[in-house]
């Protein structure tokens, strides 16, 4: 290893692999709530609630413009908090550090696999056995960092969880949330692999 390589973690000749990492951990969350499911709850199929069945066609279109909506909403709501608040920015320019450059490439890969994975376990498999209030809480400690300026992603992570989670309960499928899990992370990983490579670390 090069002591002089200051590479960022997740850019190209980086010395650590965060997208093949990410897409392990995410792919064994999506097992793991797989199984559950199926194994532990006995119930399937594993995309829907218990008692809703798989809806019509224009009813999984309606889904779909929700999660558009919904994930929409989220990133119009993180950019006003990083525009107009000092720990939006703060919190935005240490995640972009952390981050690094990435390419086009990485950012779909690294948003479908954490949106999905996310997803699979926090609502499809954990909401239904402890509510959308305890599930949404859990998805925001899973997104806590103890550092002082990452403290409010666990908290913007908890409300989100909330939004997704509601979709879930209001839709019976993972469609919509996902949808809107993978919108937000493709957008705002996008916008902070670019805001590293523009700006560097602080």
């Amino acid at each position: 290893m090069n002591p002089e390589d200051t590479s960022p973690p997740g850019g190209e000749g980086s010395r650590f692999p965060l997208v093949p990492l990410a897409v392990a951990f995410y792919a064994v969350m999506g097992v793991v709530a797989v199984a559950w499911r199926l194994l532990v709850d006995g119930q399937g199929p594993f995309f829907a609630a218990p008692e809703v069945m798989v809806p019509e066609v224009g009813l999984l279109l309606r889904h779909v413009l929700l999660g558009l909506l919904v994930g929409g909403g989220l990133i119009v709501s993180s950019r006003l908090w990083i525009r107009y608040t000092r720990m939006g920015r703060v919190l935005a320019q240490r995640l972009a550090e952390i981050l690094g450059p990435l390419s086009g490439a990485q950012v779909v890969v690294l948003a479908l696999a954490s949106g999905l994975g996310e997803e699979a376990f926090f609502r499809g498999a954990l909401q239904p056995r402890v509510g959308l209030v305890l599930a949404s809480l859990l998805f925001g400690m899973a997104h806590l960092v103890p550092r002082r300026e990452l403290l409010p992603w666990a908290g913007f992570a908890a409300l989100a969880g909330v939004l997704l989670g509601a979709l879930f309960d209001y839709t019976g499928n993972l469609l919509a949330p996902a949808i809107a899990h993978v919108l937000v992370n493709g957008v705002n990983l996008r916008w902070l692999s670019r805001a590293s490579a523009l700006h560097g670390p602080a």
